[in-house]
């Protein structure tokens, strides 16, 4: 049998540790300091106060590093878990103990990290706990703390380890596995919790300490730089995460992002990396997102998301020049779904929102985590522009629940448009109850993209349902003919596509 080299072993079990895994993680034992924990308090007292000052200035790095890391101290925790596995009957020595790490998260590790070589063994008859271990940080005086919904996910015992080694249990406050935010409450005596920054006005190139229990060696503290800012990496629902270079491994979970004033600006959430290790692209959630997810968790049990009811999607050049909008910053509305709040406030398909109770808006995640974090029942204003004019619409949003989707198959008369590679035919009744749609939906449905085509590029697919070429509405074969001979091809075209009852617009132009 070829031998595992030893330190690839110690970082696939460091992986387990920060996920609930199966892997056991062993923190060294270090001789006890003669710190006490009132002291350090003391020290991160006299440390934020230097921060805090208004001639401070972050000139001499290593002063900076040093102050931020004593003020970060005694915020700053271990997380451990337990979870007990019991073979049910008949699985006796059958069962076999698998590394429980979310899909997404092991994406991020690669395919090339072979988890079940190292863990496919049969569990002794009696089970066995699975134990893990990540970071967290203390938020209030009254024990709060921010870790990941991934570090804790599935535990029976979660306990938290403070920098003068006192070990507590910890009591799971409550989770939110759609931003990977969890909250764990201890009683424990005169405890220093960190102050949380605004994440907002952080900004990219700014230094950033990244502190944790990264392989199970507490209070390790990495420097780097904001990298970026509202990252979309598909790991969790709602995400708009700040990307880092500081070193983050394995057991930095849940454990904070800091700036040189020591503040807490992110929580360390994930890596991208193929080996497991860190790559120098680390991702945290944004400490005003923590914070709102957090304050809902601890007041109401769960997070109350907002809804608006309207499909929404990006600008480009190409749909913004089609609607003569003047900039690719802003977020089109492709769809309004019936007895929805955007319905009842008259907001309509080809409206583009620029601005969400005042603050401007960008781009399709920015105005969907806007619009998930107003509570529901709030009165909102939207600013919109409607045929080249801005105005301001009222609406007041309700609680967005789990989403619903339609699916279905497709399949006389068709048409070919052969500068854009695809071929459709009228939406009769029959088809269109097919492909889950009312019978009396009209438009005409693709048949067949050529996959080397323009509409293959833009996403466009057969049983995809135009409805709309260049703001004529499509009812049957003869106005999808008549609507693309009247097209520009070359200056392009701008269609309105129906996918699973959902609309969207695309714009297809010729390279001919």
């Amino acid at each position: 049998m070829r031998r595992i080299p030893k330190g690839l072993l110690w970082v696939m079990t460091a992986v387990m540790g920060g996920a609930v895994g199966a892997g056991i993680v062993m923190l060294r034992s270090e001789s006890r300091t003669s710190w006490s924990y009132a002291a350090e308090g003391r020290e991160a007292a006299a440390a934020r106060s230097e921060l805090a000052r208004a001639d401070y200035r972050a000139d001499d790095l290593t002063t900076a590093f040093r102050t931020v890391a004593k003020a970060m101290r005694p915020s700053v925790v271990s997380v451990s878990t337990v979870k007990h596995i019991r073979p049910r009957q008949g699985e006796l020595g059958r069962q076999r103990a698998r590394p429980q790490v979310p899909g997404q998260f092991r994406e991020f590790f690669g395919d090339d990290f072979p988890f079940e070589r190292f863990f496919d063994m049969p569990n002794p008859p009696e089970g066995f706990d699975q134990q893990g271990l990540g970071s967290g940080v203390i938020v209030s005086a009254d024990g709060y703390i921010l870790t990941n919904n991934h570090v804790v996910r599935g535990a029976d015992e979660v306990n938290v380890t403070l920098s003068d080694r006192r070990t507590i249990a910890a009591k799971l406050v409550g989770t939110d596995p759609k931003t990977d935010v969890a909250v764990l409450k201890v009683d424990a005596p005169d405890l220093v919790p960190a102050s949380l920054g605004n994440s907002d006005a952080a900004e990219v190139g700014e230094w950033v300490l990244a502190v944790g229990s990264p392989f199970g060696l507490d209070q390790t503290v990495t420097a780097g730089i904001i990298s970026a800012k509202s990252r979309q990496m598909a790991i969790t629902d709602y995400e708009d995460f700040i990307q880092t270079d500081a070193a983050i491994n394995p057991g930095n979970s849940g454990g904070p992002l800091v700036n040189l004033k020591g503040q807490v600006i992110g929580i360390n959430t994930a890596i991208a990396s193929r080996t497991g290790g860190n790559n120098g692209v680390g991702f945290a959630i944004p400490s005003n997102l923590a914070s709102t997810i957090m304050d809902a968790i601890v007041k109401h049990g769960r997070v109350q998301r907002g809804r608006l009811g309207a499909l929404i999607q990006d600008l480009n050049e190409d749909l913004a020049k089609s609607f003569n909008f003047a900039s690719t910053k802003g977020v089109l509305i492709g769809d309004v779904l019936d007895d929805s709040p955007a319905k009842k406030a008259g907001l309509q398909a080809g409206d583009i929102v620029v601005e969400f109770n005042g603050k401007p808006m960008e781009n399709a995640n920015q105005f969907r985590m806007s619009v998930a974090g107003t509570p529901p029942g709030t009165s909102s204003e939207l600013t919109i522009v409607r045929s080249g004019k801005r105005q301001t619409i009222k609406i007041t949003t309700d609680e967005l629940t789990d989403e619903m989707a339609t699916t279905g198959p497709a399949g006389a008369a068709e048409e070919s448009s052969a500068d854009f590679g695809l071929t459709v035919q009228t939406l009769s009744p029959e088809l269109a109850d097919q492909l889950g749609y009312e019978q009396n939906q009209q438009g005409v449905v693709i048949t067949d993209v050529d996959p080397t085509s323009i509409a293959a590029r833009t996403g466009l697919r057969p049983r995809d349902v135009v409805v709309d070429v260049n703001g004529k509405a499509i009812r049957h074969i003869r106005d999808f003919r008549e609507a693309m001979a009247q097209a520009d091809t070359a200056q392009g075209v701008r269609l309105q596509v129906m996918r699973d009852g959902n609309r969207r617009f695309v714009f297809l132009r010729s390279s001919r």
